[in-house]
Parts: structure tokens; C-alpha cells; sequence
């Protein structure tokens, strides 16, 4: 049995929680196993993780409690740090590396630090440890993963990204789970009350990143040029107090549905008609893949999401430079009916982003037995093995 630490789980399912929960679910357990290393009170799929064998070991934040967080941040690699084969840490910045600081001193063979970001989300201390980590991350990382290439260099150096050690490791999705489907489609809609709406849909945390501002004025032009316009955000975050009172100065009180944090979001896709997604900066957006594969009309950022993302005909990019009004013209012309979009769920298994095949590859990676024979290099965001 080879057993993995992952650090990356926090109490919100958001993105990185749920590229994590995507390859776990699909694992073979009988070979590897998952535990989780976390620093918040409630953990994001906390009884799917136990119901599938995972463990779950909290420890206070630092932010919470700098002395309490690094004794029993000792503490827990002292006593089980040799369990483990490696370690795979997820975030978006490297401010913190203690965790395979710590990795390193109890001598975790391999330790895996993975990209799920571009930019600097937080505060400017965080984004100054973030470029004084990075100088050194090769120190204590044995192997340097990203969403996307754009998400590569925000961690690592340009020798990092050319060596053999560097790896694009897709945000993939079960393809299968996000097919459309009008009984689902039907019936959300219905619970909803948004029967005969426009429904156009967010999903993303409530942060300044996700631009959810500006989702906002664009949603306002559109209803200022259609009667049954209807707006669904999906997250939680900082920023949620700021958009609703937003949305109550603009009057869209009875528009706008504020629905927190939900795990049903395949079935939510497929009540709306539209995906828009103006994030100021990503690493890639999960949430756009499976917009994609549940074959919406779906807009996002141009210059800004990474180019690979785009893998269906209904996908449109739109610069964040363009007015409001820019953006709902686009959004209106290009109104359709919801259907069954085999085209882009095909588009996006051959792109290497269908969970079931890229998990074959992450079980390799882990098995090792792939290292021995094969060196493992990257094009673009596929994973390619070229014989020794």
C-alpha cells in the first residue's frame, strides 16, 4: 500500500479541494491511500474522505496561533511522518512551505508541491514570503506540479519548469457526471423557482479574484435588455457582504441568487443557460471545465484564463478591458438552447482533462514503478512518456 499525505483540504469546496476530491474518488484504494493534513475546524468532504479510508489530521492555523501551530505541527510529523511514501501539498502560494519543511526533516522521500494559482490572492506579507520561498522551494520539493504553465511560473524558476521533475497536472472532471441532462435540468429549475429565466451562473469563492463585481454589472446590462434574466452565484468568501449590497443598490434583490456553498454542482449547471467567468487572474478554473462539459454557453477572460482552457465551440473569451455592455451584448447574441453537447465532453476527454484516465497516470506517477522506466516530460497540458 503506498500511502500519500495531502495538504490542500480546507473547510470551503472550492477548486483545489475539489481537483484533490476528483482524483481521490477515482484512486484505485487497494493500492494507494490518501490522508489529509488540514488547519481548519471542518474539512470539505469530510465523511466522503472517512468513507473511503482517508484519515484526517487537523492542526491549529498559523495564522491563528503561530506557537500552537508549529508544536503540533512537529508533533505530527514526528510521530507519523514515517507512514507516509509522500507528501502532495496544494495551494495557491508558497508564503507557507513549513509543510514540507517539516517533510523534509522526517524525511518523506517525496514531496510534491502543486500550483493551483497565478498571481498573489492575499496580502502583500503573503506575496513577499511567496517570492522569498520560491528562490529556495527546490530545497525541500522533490517534484513541482502546476495546473497550467501559467500557474508554473507564479512557483517555480525556469530550470525547475525545463527539468524532468516539473509536471502540468490537469484539473480534470468526471466527464460522465456533467452530461447534460433535461430531467435534472427540469427539476432544479423548478425547486429554483427560474422555469422561464435566463439563468447565467458563477461558481467560484467570493474574492476579488473571481471578479464577481463585475459579473454584477454585466448582468445588470443584460437585465436591463431582457424581462427574465436570472443571476445564480455559488460560493462562499470575504467579498459576500460587498455583493449584496451591491445587488440591492442596483435593485436586483428578486435577480440575484446568492446559494452559498453547495456540493451539487453538476446539477446546478445544468439549470442555467449560461457560464461567465471574469476572474481578474487563474490558474486555469476548474469551474470552466465543467461548465464545458455540461455543454453551456461559457465566457471568460481573455489575456487572462490560460488558452488551453477553451475546448468547446461555445466557449468565448472576452477581455476585461470591454464595458459591461460589451460583455452582455456577447453573452445575449450567443443565447441558445440547452442540449445534450457530446462534441465537447468528447473535446475535453481529448484534451486530458476526463478524470478516469488522468487518474491512471497519477496512480504511475505514485506507483513510481512509471519513474524507473520512463522519463516523464510535459507538452502543453498532456502528459507525454518518452522511453529511456
Amino acid at each position: 500500500m503506498i500511502k500519500i499525505l495531502v495538504f490542500g483540504i480546507t473547510q470551503n469546496p472550492g477548486g483545489v479541494e475539489s481537483v484533490i476530491m476528483n482524483y481521490y474518488q477515482k484512486l484505485n484504494k487497494d493500492k494507494i491511500q490518501f490522508d489529509f493534513l488540514c488547519n481548519t475546524p471542518k474539512v470539505a468532504y469530510e465523511n466522503e474522505i472517512l468513507q473511503l479510508g482517508g484519515k484526517i489530521y487537523r492542526i491549529t492555523a498559523r495564522s491563528s496561533n503561530r506557537k500552537k501551530y508549529k508544536e503540533e505541527l512537529e508533533k505530527f510529523y514526528k510521530e507519523h511522518a514515517h507512514e507516509y511514501n509522500a507528501i502532495w501539498v496544494n495551494v495557491c502560494s508558497l508564503a507557507n512551505i513549513d509543510y514540507l519543511k517539516m517533510a523534509k526533516k522526517y524525511n518523506i522521500k517525496y514531496r510534491i508541491i502543486h500550483s493551483h494559482n497565478s498571481e498573489n490572492m492575499d496580502s502583500k506579507l503573503r506575496g513577499i514570503l511567496h517570492k522569498i520561498n520560491k528562490i529556495f522551494i527546490d530545497k525541500y520539493a522533490t517534484d513541482f506540479w502546476a495546473c497550467s504553465d501559467e500557474a508554473g511560473k507564479w512557483f517555480f524558476n525556469k530550470k525547475i519548469m525545463s527539468s524532468d521533475k516539473y509536471l502540468v497536472v490537469n484539473n480534470a472532471v468526471d466527464t460522465e457526471k456533467y452530461k447534460f441532462d433535461e430531467n435534472i435540468r427540469k427539476k432544479y429549475r423548478q425547486d429554483l423557482k427560474i422555469e422561464n429565466e435566463f439563468v447565467i451562473g458563477n461558481v467560484g469563492r467570493l474574492h476579488f479574484q473571481k471578479n464577481q463585481e463585475f459579473l454584477i454589472d454585466i448582468f445588470n446590462e443584460i437585465n436591463k435588455k431582457i424581462d427574465n434574466a436570472k443571476l445564480l452565484i455559488i460560493g462562499q468568501g470575504e467579498d459576500e457582504e460587498k455583493l449584496k449590497n451591491k445587488v440591492k443598490e442596483l435593485g436586483l434583490d428578486e435577480k440575484v441568487g446568492f446559494l452559498g456553498v453547495r456540493y451539487d454542482i453538476p446539477n446546478l449547471l445544468q439549470a442555467m443557460d449560461a457560464f461567465v467567468f471574469p476572474s481578474v487572474f487563474e490558474g486555469l478554473g476548474l469551474a470552466l471545465i465543467e461548465a464545458q462539459s455540461s455543454g453551456l454557453q461559457t465566457y471568460a477572460s481573455k489575456d487572462v484564463i490560460p488558452n488551453v482552457v477553451k475546448m468547446s465551440e461555445d466557449f468565448h473569451f472576452i477581455s476585461l478591458n470591454e464595458m459591461p455592455e460589451e460583455w452582455a451584448k456577447i453573452i445575449l447574441e450567443n443565447r441558445k438552447d440547452r442540449n445534450n453537447n457530446e462534441v465537447a465532453n468528447i473535446n475535453i476527454k481529448k484534451s486530458g482533462y476526463d478524470i478516469g484516465e488522468e487518474t491512471k497516470k497519477l496512480e504511475k506517477y505514485f506507483e513510481r514503478t512509471w519513474m524507473s522506466k520512463y522519463k516523464i516530460r510535459r507538452l502543453g497540458a498532456k502528459w507525454k512518456k518518452i522511453i529511456k
